[in-house]
């Protein structure tokens, strides 16, 4: 069954249409996906790649274990299976860390040993190996696929479960293919759903899988720290193998010999293994693209072929060529057979390596013990074996999601719409293998070229701190940077063209800054520092300032100092400003494709929003108001004698929104009291408007964001992966600093480099955020610091930034520390003695 035909893509949006529903409504999940055949047939297999591999042998041992689960099992009886010979089991799986295990049931157990009474037995397929034997099915999905193709489908019954799905979701012309028989106690146990099972679970187990296991943009190694050295068949003078290994995928190794003998030749660290192996390429390379690739392992005087691939011509980004090797391979060598359009050379943008030192088996159910589940308080209480079956079903759902992505989201040049039921399942992209290829696909075709010329602005800081400090004294804003930059931004005539925030990500500066009064050459510090005032006029980073702008206003929560995300902001209800609404989600798009950021204290509520995910009102508005959502809950639940008590006759059908507006619920609500048999009523419709006082000022930033930004990216992208794009991380760890920073011609084992990690550790969140504007001019992270020692002294080194920083980085750290907070607090303007309005 080829699940490219469209009759089965149309059963698997069906069947994900199905299944979506009952994870939302916590129901059992379709049979299909939980399919589990009555009877597998296993065979040893030999791992004949490696040299080193043991020989195989005429007769092998398999012990039958009572259970898999316990760590003290009780064997029933030994297998005795000549070579060549298969073992008869279920498809049941479970997976711990002794391995992968299968089930037999009792029919299996009497037909091996008639006088073992036990009701299920358990072998070991595979454990994490040193390279070997290992049992594996008889007939793999390729070749039972092959043999459906030449003599039918009713040549051999469907034992997996994906042909499960295609077989009772689509459309068939004729009689349908056959499914063999089902395990139906294996079936039910994947099926079956806690008592106290939400949504809200499934999220957590996927944002517990992600953290654990799940984040491969994180966990892909640095090659240096995987292999010993890296070889190439030949480099051009400008693009040598370093640009394989710097972790900028604008640079590139450039090949420069013979058309079709490049290669690339890995060797790799003693225990190593290869999980993944990526080649980062780009498709406007044009015939430097590769075409034909082969992936070669083994001794160096043994090298067999491990792989080969025909690489997608329109791809941007990450291309795996290797994956889940079982064994240590000290030698692994890329070949590069053919290039796109008969290119002689090739250009690779980076590698990265996903490695462990033992087989990754994926799902692990001693991963779910308790102790590993402090900070998701929903799984715990929950058995480790009902989470693992939990997750094998979630990982299938996926496996389908995946296999349907690029039909579901829409294409940059004719977007009709979205497939709605994605924003219901967006956590679970978290997981997805195709998501980020599909992002970078769509942000590089939906690019345009640089401007012309850079826009020049002539900002007057001055007059805009007045008006931050009290903003009373211009009701107008237009001494705001905000404000000054939003007009100095439009075109001046109608032949010139306003910008549309779609270049490429390396350009880094979109306008150049003239701040009068003030003395700097702008080479991206004034720039950024511009940024950094907007975001600063928007969401005030002190709770004490005034708010000098009128789109944004603090949250309840701010207000009252209560509950969660009190220095969180929301868009101000009754401001109808849409055009700089939509500037802003401009800006935050902007941000989004390139390396700036446009830092905004934003609850999830809005994000959610932006992003296009669902909005729930007790998950999502107690970051707003916790106050009124308490208050809800209690009238809900109180009894008439209570509701009288505290309300009477006093409450009428109307809402305060976050703007401290009142609103009528109903036509002449003010003078509509609520009754205690309305009170239901009522609360829907507190609900109902508060969780909406927003949307028009919402959909104005969306429509911003949605002309720089693909819709296909909102779709793929999580709210918390939104947030973090645009506004960057907000925590600021000594950690995240030191691997984000470059040193130049000095040793990290320098005393001053010292001094410096010792006075940032001893410094407070806030404080870190303060250095590094300080050095940067951005608030969050990633910001790239240079580290390098000045000509002019050996006691002293340099930051530059902005403009170029001397540190004098004294005989102490408690000095340095000092020095360094004043610093970051106080030497924030770039003042100079020179002339306003002088180039």
């Amino acid at each position: 069954m080829n699940p490219e035909n469209p009759h089965y893509t149309l059963g698997r949006i069906r069947f994900l249409i199905e299944c979506i529903d009952c994870f939302r409504n916590s129901k059992s999940l379709p049979e299909a996906l939980c399919y589990v055949p009555k009877e597998v047939l296993y065979k040893f297999w030999k791992d004949s790649t490696f040299s080193n591999a043991p020989p195989g042998r005429s007769q092998y041992i398999v012990s039958v274990w009572q259970l898999a689960s316990q760590l003290q099992r009780k064997k029933l009886f030994d297998i005795e299976s000549k070579r060549g010979t298969c073992i008869k089991a279920t498809g049941e799986e479970y997976c711990n860390t002794h391995g992968l295990w299968v089930k037999l049931n009792r029919e299996q157990i009497q037909e091996y040993n008639s006088s073992c009474e036990s009701t299920e037995g358990w072998i070991l397929l595979c454990k994490q190996p040193e390279g070997g034997e290992r049992l594996v099915p008889v007939e793999t999905p390729e070749r039972l696929q092959r043999q459906q193709q030449l003599f039918g489908y009713d040549y051999k019954p469907c034992k997996r479960w994906e042909q499960v799905v295609d077989v009772q979701y689509s459309l068939h012309l004729g009689a349908k293919p056959k499914v063999a028989d089902r395990d139906q106690d294996a079936v039910q146990k994947l099926r079956y759903v806690p008592p106290t099972w939400t949504f809200e679970c499934d999220e957590d187990l996927v944002h517990y899988f992600y953290d654990r296991i799940g984040k491969e943009d994180e966990n892909l190694g640095s090659v240096k720290h995987l292999v010993d050295s890296v070889d190439v068949s030949s480099f051009s003078d400008e693009a040598n193998v370093w640009c394989l290994t710097d972790g900028d995928n604008d640079t590139f190794w450039e090949s420069e010999g013979n058309q079709g003998h490049h290669w690339i030749r890995l060797y790799m660290k003693k225990g190593t293994i290869v999980k993944k192996l990526f080649l980062t390429v780009d498709a406007t390379d044009d015939n430097y693209m590769p075409k034909k690739v082969h992936v070669y392992g083994g001794d160096r005087e043994n090298l067999k072929k491990l792989t080969d691939l025909i690489v997608d011509e329109t791809l941007v980004g990450d291309l795996c060529v290797l994956e889940d090797m079982m064994v240590h391979i000290p030698i692994i060598e890329v070949r590069i057979m053919e290039c796109v359009d008969g290119g002689i050379d090739v250009r690779i943008h980076g590698l990265k390596i996903k490695s462990s030192r033992e087989r990754d088996l994926g799902l692990n159910v001693d991963m779910f013990q308790a102790t590993n589940l402090v900070r998701y308080p929903r799984l715990e209480g929950n058995e480790p074996d009902v989470l693992y079956r939990r997750a094998v079903v979630i990982h299938r759902f996926l496996k389908i999601l995946d296999n349907l992505l690029h039909h579901l989201v829409p294409a940059w040049d004719h977007t009709v719409g979205t497939f709605s039921h994605v924003k219901y399942i967006k956590q679970f992209l978290l997981l997805s293998k195709r998501r980020t290829a599909l992002i970078a696909q769509s942000l590089k075709d939906s690019e345009t070229s640089k401007p012309n010329f850079m826009p020049k602005l002539y900002i007057n800081r001055r007059v805009a701190m007045e008006h931050r400090n009290n903003p009373s004294l211009d009701s107008t804003n237009k001494s705001a940077v905000f404000t000054q930059m939003f007009e100095g931004l439009k075109p001046s005539d109608k032949y010139e063209k306003p910008l549309d925030y779609r270049w490429p990500a390396r350009y880094d500066q979109w306008w150049e800054c003239k701040f009068i009064s003030e003395g700097i050459i702008d080479q991206g510090g004034g720039f950024r520092d511009s940024l950094s005032d907007i975001s600063e006029e928007l969401c005030p980073s002190s709770a004490e300032s005034p708010v000098p702008l009128p789109f944004f206003v603090r949250t309840s929560n701010q207000g009252n100092s209560t509950g969660e995300a009190r220095d969180m902001y929301v868009p101000n209800p009754s401001c109808r400003e849409f055009a700089k609404y939509e500037w802003i989600g401009q800006l935050m798009g902007a941000a989004l494709r390139g390396r700036e950021l446009l830092v905004l204290a934003l609850p999830g509520i809005v994000w959610k929003q932006l992003a296009g995910e669902e909005v729930r009102w007790s998950k999502d508005f107690p970051a707003v108001d916790s106050v009124l959502v308490k208050l809800l809950e209690a009238m809900e639940t109180m009894d008439k004698e209570t509701y009288e008590f505290k309300f009477g006759n006093e409450l009428t059908y109307t809402t305060v929104l976050s703007d401290h507006s009142v609103v009528d619920l109903i036509p002449d609500g003010s003078n509509a009291i609520v009754q205690y048999e309305d009170r239901k009523e009522f609360i829907r419709l507190v609900q109902k408007v508060r969780l909406e006082e927003s949307k028009d000022q919402i959909q104005g930033m969306r429509a911003g964001l949605l002309k720089v930004v693909p819709q296909a990216v909102l779709d793929l992208l999580t709210w918390q992966e939104l947030e973090k794009k645009v506004c960057g991380d907000p925590e600021i760890s000594v950690e995240a600093l030191k691997r984000l920073t470059r040193f130049e011609d000095l040793e990290q084992s320098d005393t001053r480099v010292k001094y410096l990690w010792e006075a940032l550790t001893n410094f407070t969140n806030e404080d870190r955020s303060r250095f590094l504007r300080f050095v940067t001019g951005r608030s969050r992270l990633p910001a790239p610091i240079f580290i390098y020692p000045d000509k002019s002294g050996p006691t002293e080194c340099k930051l530059p930034s902005q403009c170029t920083y001397s540190l004098f980085l004294f005989c102490s750290a408690k000095l340095c520390e000092e020095k360094l907070r004043y610093a970051a607090y106080n030497c924030v303007a770039i003042d100079t003695d020179m002339v306003p309005w002088e180039e």
